[in-house]
């Protein structure tokens, strides 16, 4: 290689080293490097400025020397704790400044492996979202109180309390009160969202037979099944111990998952429940099965979204809000289960819902 061109490439090497450095001094993410030794050889900026440090003060420190920072110390906790690449971890460095976490290897031929930490700030999306759950609250709380008293006072007309009625005016009373009951329903699940998003969503755990909640559940939609001429099969393998659940949350979720088997299915389907225990994983598995009209693919890795209804719900025009399924897996990932489905369209759908039989406190 002659001297000019050996030249010519170290300028080059030189001009993209310099176009890389002003990239990352520009980044509006906070980017920091750290080498195979864990001691911290580049920060950016942002990531000055999210720290409230400089880089003079840190580069070339190792994490315990960096956790002596207090503005250092949640993520230096965060990347002591990793033992795999972490993507989007939510960290609070403090109440007006949230920040989604994402480490990365970078791995580089003929050199040693660093870590690429990435800080994005996301305290603006937060704010956004924690005044829709204040907006969401403060409304359903408003709208509860006289829906509840319109329930009350329907019952007491169909009881005829006032004097008799008629067959009509019942009928019609009948379909206001059901009309009543599901805005009533629907108020109540927007309060579990508000919960479940400010970590309100308290359980009182206690030992319960989840044969005998799923009857009850059997039971209670019996009606809506036959009117749909639906027919409904419980099975259950062997015997099923007792697990410490939320009762009524649990309840809440093997109702949904029911329903829905029931709404969404075709005239005269099937919906088989299962409920076994599985010995080897200490867990119950609960599952439904309808033969219904299916999820399409396209709507599968959003089924478990809030206010998500799929194509095929939406069309076949059931009443629904899209926060049932929300709702039921914060609930069962809460009690330290797993829920899942498979689905195909016309070919209807099976969801799993796992809890694990052991004691436990949930929160």
């Amino acid at each position: 290689m002659t001297k000019e061109l050996k030249e010519s490439q170290l300028l080059l090497e030189e001009e993209e080293k310099n176009r890389t450095l002003a990239v990352i001094s520009n980044f509006t993410d906070g980017l920091l490097v750290f080498d195979k030794e864990n001691a911290l050889s580049l920060i950016n900026p942002q990531a000055e400025f999210f720290l409230k440090i400089k880089a003079k003060e840190v580069i070339g420190k190792s994490l315990s020397e960096l956790s002596n920072s207090p503005n250092f110390r949640p993520l230096v906790n965060l990347l002591m704790k990793k033992n795999k690449e972490i993507f989007r971890k939510e960290l609070t460095l403090k109440k007006n400044l949230i920040l989604e976490v994402s480490i990365v290897s970078i791995e580089r031929p003929k050199k040693e492996n660093e870590t690429l930490v990435i800080l994005h700030n996301i305290t603006r999306e937060k704010t956004v979202e924690r005044m829709k759950s204040d907006f969401i609250s403060l409304t359903a709380h408003q709208l509860r109180t006289p829906l509840s008293g319109i329930k009350w006072g329907l019952i007491m007309i169909l009881k005829e309390d006032f004097g008799k009625i008629t067959k009509e005016q019942k009928d019609i009373l009948e379909k206001t009160y059901f009309t009543n009951e599901r805005m009533i329903s629907l108020v109540d699940s927007l309060l579990d969202v508000t919960r479940i998003e400010e970590g309100r969503f308290l359980y009182k755990p206690t030992k319960e037979d989840l044969v005998g909640i799923t009857e009850e559940v059997i039971d209670l939609l019996k009606g809506i099944a036959e009117r749909e001429k639906i027919k409904i099969k419980f099975l259950v393998e062997g015997n099923i111990p007792k697990v410490k659940v939320d009762r009524e949350k649990i309840s809440f979720c093997i109702q949904n998952l029911i329903e829905n088997a029931i709404i969404y299915n075709n005239p005269n389907g099937k919906v088989t429940i299962l409920l076994k225990y599985d010995k080897t994983k200490n867990q119950i598995l609960f599952s439904v099965k309808d033969t219904g009209i299916g999820i399409l693919r396209d709507d599968q890795d959003r089924i478990f979204s809030k206010f998500f209804r799929g194509t095929l719900a939406i069309k076949k025009e059931t009443v629904g809000s899209g926060l049932g399924l929300f709702v039921t897996k914060n609930v069962v990932e809460a009690h330290q289960g797993k829920i899942w489905f498979e689905s195909e369209k016309g070919k209807g759908s099976t969801f799993y819902l796992t809890l694990p039989v052991k004691e436990k406190n949930y929160a």
